[in-house]
């Protein structure tokens, strides 16, 4: 077994969560800058403003995906928020902004929905932006993960597989002492994956936002499967959220995908 005694607050009130996201926000930029100054047709202005208003409506989305999600959970499993597991934001609005809890699909969801918006009033080409920002949403995400690792949240549900992780601090969000799938890290390793194919496939789907579509259906296989292997009270029918959320995505990403995506030659003597 693997164990994990890292405490999960850095300094004061401060987690190593918050300071991966943060790192996980500031690579995304540095991402995209890197692709202006390789030629893609974006200014940095473009790029600045874009995650002024993406990562503010991520965060909107990320939270209130969360709140719904444990409204939800909190009426059917009544018993959960007497345990303590879940919060019933409905008799306890107060605790909306002031507890943790962020989803990951709400934070990618909510950052493409407030960016296509500013892509509208701005008039430059969704599509060609989200192809671009693709790899370096998924990266982000590995990074992100590391800092649930460390938090000790999205934590597995319990093994005797020789990789399990063991949680020993006491800060730590996981139960102590159980030896759980280590499902972050399983998410690391597959989002690593991810962003290599989406490097090797760049610049080889028409129209743009294929690559895009890629991504989101990669990553919606990936939720859907292995989040049977992540502990948490289900949503409905036995399905996490994110498992929902994952369907829906699917429903929508590979019909795209198969009617609409073709491929193209790329000149590898060009790359």
């Amino acid at each position: 077994m693997i164990n994990i005694s890292i405490d999960p607050v850095a300094f004061l009130n401060v987690r190593w969560y918050g300071i991966l996201i943060a790192l996980a926000l500031v690579v995304l930029v540095l991402w995209m800058l890197r692709e202006a100054k390789r030629g893609a047709n974006l200014s940095y202005d473009t790029i600045f403003t874009a995650a002024l208003v993406g990562i503010p409506s991520g965060i909107v989305l990320s939270k209130l995906l969360h709140v719904i999600d444990n409204i939800v959970v909190a009426k059917l499993h009544p018993e959960l928020v007497l345990a303590g597991n879940v919060v019933d934001y409905t008799q306890h609005p107060e605790l909306i902004l002031s507890a943790g809890g962020l989803t990951a699909y709400g934070a990618v969801l909510g950052a493409v929905l407030g960016v296509w918006i500013y892509s509208k009033a701005s008039k430059f080409h969704f599509g060609y932006f989200a192809d671009l920002v693709a790899p370096g949403v998924i990266l982000a995400q590995a990074i992100g993960r590391v800092g649930c690792t460390i938090n000790g949240c999205c934590y597995g549900l319990p093994t005797s597989l020789p990789w399990g992780i063991v949680y020993t601090h006491p800060d730590s969000l996981a139960p102590l002492w159980v030896a759980t799938h280590p499902t972050t890290v399983y998410e690391i390793v597959w989002n690593l994956i991810v962003f290599g194919v989406l490097l090797k496939l760049r610049g080889r789907f028409k129209p743009d936002g294929s690559l895009f579509l890629v991504y989101l259906s990669l990553y919606s296989l990936w939720r859907l499967s292995t989040d049977f292997l992540r502990a948490g009270a289900p949503f409905l029918l036995g399905l996490h959220q994110a498992q929902f959320i994952a369907i829906i995505v699917l429903v929508i990403t590979i019909p795209i995908l198969a009617y609409r995506t073709r491929w193209i030659r790329v000149d590898n003597s060009a790359e």
